[in-house]
């Protein structure tokens, strides 16, 4: 990978063996990353940026203009997100079992020991995102195999800082980021979906971008509705 600078506008270029150059412009910060065939040369990548500039100018606007949660403090009526709503954080401090639940579909009661630190409470809340979120990947893995005709061997959920999922196609295993219990649950389904082509197509090229088309025709409704939800304090890209 290297960079390049059109019209002040900085540009990672990838070359891989694909056929087609792909442009993309990437949240939060908008920014833009090429891939190119092999062999195609910087004046020619420059060329197509130049003939998009006003399209790339008007995604980084959006993203500029976006919701971004502040970093996470984990005090009372703090904002806090599951599954795409937006609830109000509340401590209790309890001698008992620790855990999180749901309230007036408006709070998130967060049960912690008495004078519990940072580290405790978002340990507690982090738990109960991946347990939530685990729980629904079996059931859409279920559903999808048999429509896109592959069969999973694993799959896993995790944090990751650059992307909303991954593959391994020679494993047959996926994984899907934590932050996907923030977002909602059509994207869980749309970055599933998303990775389980991936079997079929490991790179992002013309045909993966058929296989979406064919198996998921509103795939990209839901991926802007990802990546125009409100943005974690943290850098996703995808």
């Amino acid at each position: 990978m290297h960079r390049i600078s059109v019209a002040g506008i900085e540009i990672d270029v990838i070359q891989k063996n694909i056929k087609n150059l792909h442009l993309g412009v990437y949240p939060p910060n908008g920014k833009v990353r090429i891939s190119a065939p092999l062999g195609f040369d910087d004046d020619s990548v420059r060329m197509a940026v130049i003939s998009r500039l006003g399209w790339i100018r008007k995604k980084q606007k959006e993203y500029e203009g976006q919701d971004r949660q502040s970093p996470r403090e984990y005090l009372s009526r703090e904002s806090h997100y599951f599954f795409g709503q937006r609830y109000l954080l509340n401590i209790v401090e309890t001698e008992g079992k620790t855990g999180v639940f749901i309230r007036n579909k408006t709070y998130l009661d967060l049960y912690v020991p008495k004078n519990s630190d940072f580290p405790k409470k978002s340990r507690v809340l982090t738990e109960w995102y991946r347990r939530e979120l685990k729980s629904l990947i079996p059931p859409l893995i279920k559903k999808w195999e048999p429509v896109i005709g592959v069969e999973m061997t694993d799959w896993g959920v995790k944090k990751m800082k650059t992307k909303w999922g991954s593959c391994n196609p020679k494993a047959g295993r996926i994984w899907v980021n934590l932050e996907l219990a923030k977002k909602p649950p059509l994207c869980l389904e749309y970055i599933i979906v998303h990775e389980m082509v991936h079997l079929l197509e490991r790179h992002h090229n013309d045909n993966f971008r058929e296989l979406m088309d064919h198996f998921m025709p509103q795939w990209k409704l839901y991926r802007d509705e990802l990546n125009k939800s409100p943005l974690a304090h943290e850098s996703w890209d995808y």
